[in-house]
C-alpha cells in the first residue's frame, strides 16, 4: 500500500478500531448466547447477533482457530470477518459436515477452516473448491493479478498441516464444475463465487439440487434484504447475492442462522 493510501485510510481504520472496542466492550459472549435454541434470535435481531459472535471468537473461540484467522488476515491473505469463523465453529460443531464445498475459493480461508474444523472434531470426510484460480473479478470485486491461486491454496493447507483439498479449476457455471457439483453427496455449500446476480442463482440453482436433504446453504455477502445493520468494520454484503436470497422458496429451504452477511439455509426433506 502507498504511503497516500494508507493515510487516506487512516480515519477508516480508527473509526473500524473504535466501533470493535465498543463492540467487545458491551456485548455479551458466552456458550449458551450460541446456542442451537438462540439461533432464531440471529434472525429476529441480526445485528446484535452479529456482536455476539464477535465477542465469541475474541473471548471464547479455541485458540487454533482464532491462529487461524489471523494466518488469513495477516497479509491480507483472505476476506471475511471475525464472526464467520464462530459461524462455522457453530455449523461444524451441531451438524458435522463430512463433505463439504465451496464456490469461490479464493485463497482457500474457508476451504482450510472446514478441513480444519473436520480434524479438530474428529470428522472423516473431505473439502471440495470449485473455482478458476484466477485474478476474474465481477461487478463488485477485483483480484490480485501476481497471484497463482491454486498454488497458493494449497500452500494454505500445507501451512496447517492439513490434507489436500479436492480442487476443481473451473467457473461454477462451467460443465466441470456442474458435473462436480451434481456428482457430490454433498452436506454443507458455502456460496461465495461470483456476486453478479445472474451467476449467484445459478449457483444456487445447481447447489440446492445437489444438496442432500437436511443439508446446510451458506450465501456469502447476502445481509442486504434483511434488518441487519454492520458496524464500521463489517460489510452488509452485496446486491446480487442478497437478491438471491431473498428468493430462496422457504418449501425447499429453512433459514436457520445470520452471522453478518452469510445466511444459512436447512434444506427441507
Amino acid at each position: 500500500m502507498s504511503a497516500y493510501r494508507f493515510l487516506r485510510s487512516l480515519p477508516r481504520r480508527l473509526e473500524s478500531c473504535i466501533s470493535k472496542w465498543l463492540v467487545l466492550s458491551s456485548a455479551s459472549a458466552t456458550e449458551s448466547d450460541l446456542a442451537l435454541e438462540r439461533w432464531r434470535e440471529s434472525l429476529r435481531n441480526p445485528t446484535q447477533f452479529y456482536k455476539t459472535c464477535v465477542a465469541f471468537f475474541y473471548k471464547h473461540l479455541p485458540d487454533d482457530i482464532r491462529a487461524h484467522r489471523r494466518y488469513f488476515n495477516a497479509e491480507q491473505r483472505g476476506f471475511g470477518e471475525e464472526a464467520f469463523h464462530v459461524m462455522w465453529w457453530m455449523l461444524f460443531r451441531e451438524f458435522r459436515p463430512r463433505h463439504f464445498l465451496e464456490i469461490g475459493v479464493y485463497r482457500g480461508q474457508t476451504l482450510s477452516l472446514a478441513a480444519l474444523l473436520q480434524r479438530k472434531l474428529g470428522i472423516e470426510g473431505s473439502v471440495t473448491g470449485i473455482s478458476p484460480f484466477t485474478s476474474s473479478g465481477d461487478a463488485v470485486s477485483q483480484y490480485r493479478k501476481d497471484l497463482d491461486y491454486r498454488a497458493d491454496t494449497l500452500a494454505n493447507f500445507v501451512h496447517f498441516n492439513l490434507t489436500p483439498p479436492n480442487l476443481v479449476k473451473a467457473y461454477s457455471t462451467d460443465p466441470a464444475a456442474l458435473e462436480a457439483i451434481g456428482n457430490g453427496a454433498w452436506d454443507c455449500i458455502y456460496i461465495d463465487g461470483n456476486h453478479d446476480y445472474e451467476v449467484a442463482l445459478a449457483d444456487l440453482l445447481a447447489c440446492s439440487r445437489a444438496l442432500q436433504p437436511g443439508g446446510i446453504l451458506v450465501l456469502d455477502d447476502s445481509g442486504l434484504s434483511t434488518s441487519y445493520l454492520p458496524p464500521a468494520f463489517a460489510t452488509g454484503g452485496h446486491p446480487g447475492p442478497s437478491q438471491v436470497a431473498s428468493e430462496i422458496e422457504p418449501k425447499e429451504f429453512e433459514e436457520i442462522l445470520q452471522v453478518g452477511h452469510n445466511r444459512v439455509f436447512r434444506k427441507l426433506a
